[in-house]
């Protein structure tokens, strides 16, 4: 599976973007597709995940925040960023898990200036 992230780039304090990540493959039964977030000198952590039945998870940090959905019929998974603050400013990954088997996209650089 190839992931093809977009979308990151440099806004200010309380604006809102939206990743996309488009899979070279239908996601309608992948089991988890999610994005994950690395600042420098950090950890990559978990942003927000999607499960093929429909539930989702998100980081304590971005909950009311932050939305991920999917669109199966484009085999993208979107995140939408509202009120985005300094602490947002990180490489956002794309990963999907298939099976036993994840696979990350490139990065997409959000910066976020206060």
């Amino acid at each position: 599976v190839q992931l093809q992230a977009s979308g990151g780039g440099l806004v200010q304090a309380g604006e809102s973007l939206t990743l996309s990540c488009t899979a070279s493959r239908s996601i309608a039964n992948i089991n988890y597709m999610g994005w994950y977030r690395q600042a420098p000198g950090n950890q990559r952590e978990l942003v927000a995940l999607s499960r093929s039945g429909g539930s989702t998870n998100y980081a304590d940090s971005v909950k009311g925040r932050f939305t991920i959905s999917r669109d199966n019929a484009k085999n993208t998974v979107y995140l939408q960023m509202n009120s985005l603050k300094s602490e947002d400013t990180a490489v956002y990954y794309c990963y999907a898990l298939l099976a036993v088997l994840g696979y990350w996209g490139q990065g997409t650089q959000v910066t976020v200036s206060s």
